[in-house]
Formats: structure tokens, C-alpha cells, sequence
């Protein structure tokens, strides 16, 4: 780590210290659940949180999408998934306040490292899965591994994914500590599964990585004394979150689909769903974040292309860097199957478009995807703003969508 950012975390933890003693040490008393993975953070969190809610608890929830305060709605701010000490602590503080007994906190590396929660006493910790992601930040995955399981370090009780490397080095890291493992059919024989759960999944989410979330959800839930029927009627009820799989509907045409997936993993979990529901073409618009990890953007590319019929890469917080160089490390990944540009304006076969303006790009897709189509749209989710380097400009995929459905806008390349 160097000088300036181990500077910059003593200004964070001085931060956390302050806001922690300024709120009264507001987590004393609750039960805390801290969620951090690199995919199906917020699903989990929201997930537990409406279990909780379903079994009577006055419960809240600290995640990506905002804070939800016994049902009450608070925005945290743009690009944000675990805010600041000040905020954090403030809306604990404000939980307590109404009566909260259980706070669900997504928590992610950045916040850890960062020293952000500090002074939050953790009763459970629950790790998702570790994939690549951030490495502009951590520098290399290991550094990665170790900053997620800070959060176990400092939970009592720790429920993990048995599904990858970072289960090992877990192990390695809290030989002592008290540890539930899980996985979709069983990598380990204590493993919590689909097999050994008291109740048989029926839910509304598609995909075994939501799968996993449900199981995750569910040990946190059971060691947290709610009864497996109220857990399994709850999780039939769940609707995913904002920004996650959601599908806006048309009377007749195409499947769409907002999604928040923006990493290699993400696609490999959400895109064969959509393949395996689409008897025409797969059209999928994204981009990568600009300043941002960009070592994951061919393996993006790489991915995508091995779903998708079409892919339109487009904006997704550029920041100050040029959208066509990160369309072009994106590109780098995509097979040699796709063309680059058609003949005529036909567009059969496997094609790649560039189309630098997102809302173009969304206009475009609709107006070339047949009524067996899925047009997917990843990477922004729930988000209400694009950043340009110059600021945070409003922005709304799912409002895109509806206005070029509404006025029915066609766009010529």
C-alpha cells in the first residue's frame, strides 16, 4: 500500500472514530449483518432484510440501491454502496431511533480498506464470492481476498461460498472462527445447499448465482432463529431489487431487461439466462466504468461475445476517459466471429456496433430487435446518473427504455 493512501485511511479511520463517538456507538445493542462479495451483495442484503421484514423483525438495510429504514426509503448518494462513516453511523443511529433490532449492511472492499466501518460490531458476516474486480485499487487479487475477509475478521459469525479460491484462503485466514459454508450442490460435505435445506426454492429470480444468494440468505436467517416456513414463504414473495433483472414489459415485441451485472462473473451468471430465453437473438448494450479497473474490460468482451448475437458497446460512467478506448479494450475480448460493420445495413450474423451515446445505443437496439428478441441493457441497474468527468449527469436506463418505447424513436447509424 503506499504512503498516501495509508495516509489517506488514517484521515478515513480518524473519520470513522469521530462519527462513531459523535452517534454514540449507535450499533451497540443490534444485531448487525454485514454482506460483501463481488456479485449478489445487494440481492443478499435485500433479500435477508425482507425475510427479517416478512418474520415480524424491525429491520433495516444499508445497500447499493439506498437505505431502507423499517420500509422507509433514503438515498445515499450516487455511485454509492456503503457510504461514508458519518453517514453510515448516522443512519444506524436513525435506526435505532425508530426501533430497529436487525441492520443489513452491504459492505464493500473500498469500505474496509477505507476504515468506513468501523465501530459497527458485526454478529454475522456473510462473503458472496470474489472475482476479478477493483484490481486498479488492490493491485492484485490476493490483496483483494484479504481486504473482503476484514469483515469476517470482525464478525462472530461467518457464512461463505464455498464455491471458489477465496474459500481456502478463508479457512486459512479464521481457523478459529465459527464458519457456515455453502454452494449450490455441495463442494464440501458440511456445505449448506439446495439438497439440505428444510424447504424446496420457489422463487422469482432467475439463474443458480441466484440460487446462492438464497442460501446465503437463508443460513444467515436460520442462525438468526427465524423459522424455515416464514424463510421459504419470503423468499417466494421477494421481487428483485431495482436494477436487477428487471424486465420492462411490452404489450407485444422483445424481452428487456436492465441489469446491473458490470464484471466478467456478472455476465457469465446473467447472460446464459438470457440465452437460454431467447429463441431469437441475444442484443446486449454495455460499456466499463472509465478510471476504473480496466483489466476486467476484454474479459468483458470475451464473455459477452460468447452469448450475444448482437453487442452494442455504448457509456457507462466514462469519467475523464475517451468512451472509444474503452470501447476498444473491450473489443479486445470479443471473439472474431463479430463483425465489425455490415454490408448494406444487414445486420445478420454476429455483429459489434460502437455507439458512443447511450441513450443512441438503447434507441438503436429497439429499433432493430424482432419480437423473439431480449435486448439486455448492463452495467448502470438502479443508478439515477452518468458520470462525464465533469460532473454526475441525470440518467435512467429504465427511463430511456420506456421513452423510446412510448414514442416509438428509431436511430440510423
Amino acid at each position: 500500500m503506499s504512503t498516501i493512501r495509508k495516509l489517506k485511511n488514517t484521515g478515513h479511520l480518524a473519520q470513522a472514530v469521530t462519527a462513531t463517538i459523535y452517534n454514540r456507538f449507535p450499533s451497540k445493542g443490534l444485531t448487525i449483518i454485514g454482506v460483501t462479495g463481488t456479485d449478489g451483495k445487494t440481492t443478499t442484503s435485500n433479500l435477508i432484510y425482507h425475510i427479517l421484514r416478512v418474520a415480524g423483525k424491525k429491520v433495516a438495510v444499508i445497500s447499493t440501491i439506498g437505505a431502507i429504514i423499517d420500509g422507509k426509503s433514503y438515498d445515499t448518494g450516487f455511485h454509492v454502496t456503503t457510504p461514508s462513516p458519518f453517514a453510515i453511523q448516522k443512519y444506524i443511529r436513525l435506526a435505532k431511533k425508530m426501533g430497529c433490532t436487525h441492520i443489513v449492511l452491504e459492505v464493500t472492499s473500498h469500505a474496509l480498506d477505507q476504515n468506513r466501518v468501523w465501530g459497527v460490531k458485526f454478529n454475522i458476516g456473510v462473503l458472496t464470492n470474489i472475482t476479478h474486480e477493483h484490481l486498479d485499487y488492490h493491485k492484485d487479487y490476493m490483496n483483494y481476498v484479504r481486504t473482503k475477509l476484514r469483515l469476517l475478521k470482525r464478525s462472530d459469525l461467518v457464512i461463505v461460498n464455498s464455491n471458489g479460491q477465496w474459500f481456502s484462503e478463508a479457512q486459512k485466514a479464521l481457523p478459529k472462527k465459527k464458519m457456515i459454508s455453502y454452494s449450490l450442490h455441495g463442494n464440501n460435505d458440511d456445505d449448506l445447499t439446495m439438497i439440505n435445506l428444510p424447504f424446496q426454492i420457489k422463487t422469482n429470480l432467475i439463474g443458480d448465482f441466484n440460487l446462492e444468494n438464497i442460501i446465503a440468505a437463508t443460513a444467515a436467517c436460520i442462525a438468526l432463529g427465524i423459522d424455515p416456513l416464514i424463510i421459504d414463504s419470503a423468499v417466494q414473495s421477494f421481487e428483485a431489487p431495482n436494477g436487477r433483472q428487471e424486465v420492462i414489459a411490452t404489450s407485444k415485441g422483445p424481452l428487456i431487461m436492465v441489469d446491473f451485472a458490470h464484471t466478467a462473473n456478472s455476465f457469465e451468471n446473467i447472460l446464459p439466462e438470457i440465452r437460454k430465453r431467447t429463441e431469437g437473438r441475444v442484443i446486449h448494450i454495455f460499456g466499463a466504468a472509465g478510471l476504473r479497473d480496466s483489466g476486467k474490460r476484454p474479459e468483458m468482451g470475451k464473455v459477452a461475445s460468447f452469448y450475444d448475437d448482437i453487442i452494442i458497446l455504448t457509456a457507462e460512467d466514462p469519467r475523464s476517459e475517451k468512451v472509444e478506448d474503452i470501447n476498444r479494450q473491450i473489443k479486445d475480448g470479443i471473439s472474431n466471429e463479430f463483425l465489425n460493420e455490415t454490408e448494406d445495413g444487414q445486420i445478420e450474423g454476429k455483429v459489434v456496433y460502437e455507439i458512443d451515446d447511450r441513450k443512441k445505443a438503447i434507441q438503436f437496439a429497439l429499433s432493430i430487435a424482432g419480437s423473439k428478441d431480449s435486448v439486455i441493457i448492463t452495467g448502470k441497474g438502479h443508478e439515477r446518473s452518468m458520470n462525464y468527468g465533469s460532473g454526475e449527469v441525470a440518467w435512467s436506463d429504465q427511463e430511456v427504455v420506456k421513452e423510446c418505447l412510448n414514442y416509438k424513436l428509431e436511430y440510423e447509424i
